[in-house]
């Protein structure tokens, strides 16, 4: 799957990922490959995601934005 993170400034994250795991209004969920299609938003909170490469997860604090899944593309918009 690729995760492509941006916010108004920059790309802040562009690669491969196993899994994504993020706050969603109604709670936090996670997307795996072969995901149903979604676009929700997404509140303050943490986004995990881990890289093929690496055995370990990577974290970062969100603000909120929104997300959209779609044929194993992973797009999120931060605020």
């Amino acid at each position: 799957m690729k995760l492509k993170v941006i916010s108004p400034e920059t790309v802040v994250f562009e690669g491969e990922v196993d899994m994504v795991t993020l706050p969603g209004a109604s709670g936090a969920f996670t997307v795996l490959k072969n995901h149903a299609s979604l676009v929700s938003t997404l509140t303050p909170g943490t986004m995990i995601y881990k890289t093929p490469e690496s055995a370990e997860e990577v974290r970062r604090e969100i603000d909120g934005g929104i997300v959209d899944v779609d044929n194993n593309v992973i797009s999120v918009c931060l605020y």
